[in-house]
């Protein structure tokens, strides 16, 4: 006869729903200090529940939806879990924000192989952190533990963002001619665009993230999370909203692919390399990598994560404004006509 074999658990398969309460009880708290006008309900139900601001006349929607890509592999390796959270939080907020949208709540999507409740809140934590820095509020989520897919140690991260700005004053490109200036705001590092390419280089040059790196360790200037530009720009906005023409932010594809997108065709943006020093770190991942300027600025955001394009009349009006809410603003160059019929960026 058959021996009766044991009954079977959640547990036994891989999922360990006790330590799934235990996280939602973590996340909590963080969430709570998100909270925003708006908010009827947030994590704990099935779907969250928000009202669109009544100081809006006619609120457009703006959404976006991002990862924070392969520098997750060195949150990994290097045991670095706090500030990816961040990331992804400002690789959606900083996209709805170039269409002029203020950000109003954000959902996050993390999926593991086995649930470490301390690496999730450290996760969590960063998300909540990224949200309070760009007022909006994490209302919900989801946290997926699905044996099997994932190595032990590794997770995924997706984020989604939700936005609205007055129909009037939408920023869409369109008003951008010959003769204005573009602006770039620094950014804060490499941000969560190019890893891919950033590890290749950190293995070929046998780097570790205690090495001294210009006075840091190196791991603190890699894994420095993407700049917020939300609330300085948001500001900005209110005095300065219809003079500001246009807004990239620089992610995946650098200043040579992202700036085209908010320029109408034969126009390009004409980018002078002397206008901005690129950072350590990017000269350093040059360097190492022997990687040629045209792929560097195509790969890399070199120090400028948001692009802003004026008219040169109120160009430095709208850079010392930027500069009172603590951006640090460089004039990198103007609009030009070209004879391409598609939209271009060069760096002369």
């Amino acid at each position: 006869m058959t021996q009766p074999q044991a009954p079977l658990t959640y547990r036994d398969a891989g999922v360990d729903i006790d330590a799934g309460d235990a996280l939602v009880d973590r996340i909590k708290p963080l969430a709570a200090r998100t909270m925003r006008e708006g908010v009827l309900a947030g994590i704990g139900g099935f779907g969250a529940l928000f009202e669109v601001p009544k100081r809006y006349k006619e609120p457009v929607l703006v959404s976006g939806t991002d990862g924070v890509g392969t520098k997750l592999k060195l949150a990994f390796d290097w045991q670095r879990h706090d500030t990816v959270g961040i990331d992804l939080v400002a690789m959606s907020v900083n996209d709805i924000l170039v269409q002029g949208a203020e950000p109003l709540f954000f959902l996050d999507y993390f999926a593991c192989g086995k649930l470490s409740v301390d690496v999730a809140a450290q996760v969590v934590g960063g998300i909540a952190k990224g949200c309070e820095l760009s007022g909006c509020a994490l209302i919900g989520g989801e946290t997926a533990e699905m044996p099997g897919m994932y190595p032990e140690g590794e997770y995924d991260l997706a984020g989604f963002a939700v936005g609205a700005a007055e129909k009037s004053l939408l920023i869409d490109g369109k008003s951008i001619q010959p003769g204005d200036v573009v602006l770039g705001l620094a950014s804060s590092g490499a941000h969560s665009n190019g890893y891919s390419l950033l590890r290749k280089i950190l293995q070929r040059a046998n780097a570790r993230p205690e090495q001294d790196f210009y006075g840091q360790p190196l791991g603190d200037v890699v894994m420095a999370p993407t700049h917020l530009y939300v609330k300085p720009v948001l500001a900005v906005l209110k005095d300065f909203g219809k003079e500001i023409k246009g807004l990239a932010h620089i992610t995946g594809g650098g200043l040579l692919d992202n700036v085209p997108r908010i320029l109408q065709p034969g126009l390009q943006a004409r980018l002078h390399r002397d206008a901005w020093q690129m950072p350590k770190l990017f000269s350093w991942l040059q360097q190492q990598g022997g990687v040629a300027d045209t792929e560097m600025h195509r790969v890399f955001n070199c120090g400028i994560g948001m692009v802003a394009v004026v008219p040169a009349a109120q160009a430095e009006a709208i850079s010392r404004a930027l500069r009172a809410q603590g951006e640090t603003v460089y004039q990198l160059g103007e609009i030009a006509e070209c004879a391409a019929t598609d939209a271009q960026t060069v760096v002369l």
